[in-house]
């Protein structure tokens, strides 16, 4: 009899045991789901996405080759621009080992980012991160395809010098721009917050 209660109280003991295990590893998916890795990887697949189907769109679709320059305001145009460098068509690489070697340097920056995106704790980082990097493979993967990166938006202005007086982008530079400030806004903000903390 008592043997017999006991293997029923086993019975019912391993149950709930399974149950809580149940439990714990539900809460640990939902709360990775959560996580701002999650968040981060959610950004860089929609940003990757986004660019690659306006690019797309403008040559495989619109035809943009075969267009004239599209004017949408006094200070930016719609046009074809092949970027064979970075921002500014800085470092132009003509030849397949400098396109290469551009490429990896691409790759490399981007494994950085994603070892700091595994590793950050804060949400607005990690989809500032995850823009950056979706942004980053989109290039890279006009790199590979064509041998330089596609640019359609052509932001020209009055100002003699600058960043704004004479830029060509296109969606995955401009989603890159936003990562960019979102890790400042990040930053300062968790700057006033170790600040109020030390007073």
């Amino acid at each position: 009899m008592i043997w017999r209660d006991f293997l029923i109280l086993e019975r019912f003991r391993s149950r709930d045991e399974r149950a809580l295990s149940a439990k714990r590893e539900a809460h640990v998916n939902l709360v990775s789901f959560r996580s701002p890795q999650a968040l981060g990887l959610a950004a860089a697949g929609a940003a990757f996405l986004l660019d690659q189907a306006h690019k797309f769109w403008m040559l495989d679709v619109f035809g943009m080759a075969a267009r004239e320059p599209i004017r949408l305001a006094s200070f930016l145009d719609v046009v074809l621009s092949w970027n064979r460098g970075i921002s500014y068509s800085m470092l132009s690489a003509q030849g397949d080992i400098a396109r290469y070697g551009l490429l990896v340097l691409q790759l490399a920056i981007v494994g950085g980012l994603c070892v700091w995106l595994w590793r950050t704790p804060r949400r607005l980082t990690a989809l500032a991160l995850g823009l950056i990097v979706g942004g980053a493979i989109g290039n890279a993967l006009d790199r590979l395809r064509f041998g330089a990166v596609a640019d359609f938006f052509f932001l020209h202005t009055s100002l003699p010098v600058g960043p704004l007086a004479n830029y060509v982008f296109n969606v995955a530079d401009a989603l890159i721009t936003l990562g960019v400030v979102l890790m400042l806004f990040d930053a300062a903000r968790g700057g006033e917050r170790e600040a109020d903390a030390a007073r």
